[in-house]
């Protein structure tokens, strides 16, 4: 309670706190059950060495008692949500990943998948597809999964009524360098991507003072450090603030669960 007092007074102090749900849509029955996103392959040689060992990207670790293993994406992976979508005022505009936004490219700003993702949308309402490549971070308001760019959005349907229910499918991993969509590339490329360094943003302020104060009541915070993210969004400049350290998407979702910050959500760099 002190802790949401005391960002509340934040957000009347400084200016507007963006603080949302989290990236996806489902939540697990139970604890023992694996997120979709972390779900370990079937298959003995993802999983193990040789001599029956973990892999080095594998390994479960404990923190406050709980196992937890790393979240790994695979070919095939489905995710459901609100899809949104952004143009003009993005368009030329630089990326999380560093290339420029181009409304007319077939691309997409996701909060955890890793960039260069490549991922079929489908809009649940009237079965129109899409294909994207993630690259960018976003979209930073409520429980939206993802952010489309202008063309792709149109060839679903998303542009007309703004948001559209969407069905998210994993179908592969374009390299680092690629600005591109290539079909045959990603069908020989890797199956799955371990995912790491996930960060729980805990507020967003339109004014700087707001998120040094934040940053610094909890640089650290549970074993987390605190960092500020200077970010643009709808126009506006916001600085945000991350709590890092977390090594997979469950842990993260744990912390969430605590309830320390309400409407704090999940995202990578």
């Amino acid at each position: 309670m002190v802790i949401k007092s005391f960002i509340t007074i934040l957000i009347v102090l400084f200016g507007g706190c963006t603080m949302k749900s989290g990236s996806y849509s489902y939540q697990p029955s139970k604890p023992s059950q694996k997120y979709p996103s972390e779900q370990l392959s079937s298959k003995a040689s993802t999983i193990y060495k040789s001599n029956g060992e973990y892999q080095a990207t594998m390994r479960p670790y404990t923190v406050f008692g709980k196992e937890y293993y790393p979240t790994v994406v695979h070919v095939g992976d489905t995710f459901s949500g609100r899809a949104s979508w952004y143009g003009p005022d993005f368009h030329g505009k630089s990326t999380s990943s560093g290339e420029a936004y181009d409304m007319y490219a077939l691309t997409a700003a996701h909060k955890t998948l890793p960039m260069n993702t490549v991922v079929r949308v489908t809009n649940n309402d009237t079965n129109a597809q899409t294909i994207v490549r993630i690259n960018d971070r976003g979209p930073f308001v409520d429980n939206r999964i993802i952010d489309l760019s202008y063309t792709a959005a149109e060839q679903i349907g998303v542009v007309k009524n703004g948001t559209a229910l969407v069905t998210l499918e994993v179908l592969g991993f374009e390299p680092a360098s690629a600005r591109t969509i290539d079909m045959q590339r990603i069908a020989k490329g890797p199956k799955e991507s371990v995912l790491t360094n996930f960060f729980v943003q805990i507020g967003s302020f339109e004014r700087f003072e707001g998120a040094k104060i934040t940053k610094e009541k909890y640089t650290s915070f549970n074993g987390y450090s605190a960092i500020i993210k200077d970010t643009q969004y709808n126009n506006k400049r916001l600085f945000r603030v991350w709590l890092g350290g977390f090594k997979s998407e469950a842990e993260a979702r744990d912390f969430i669960s605590r309830g320390y910050f309400e409407g704090s959500f999940i995202i990578r760099e």
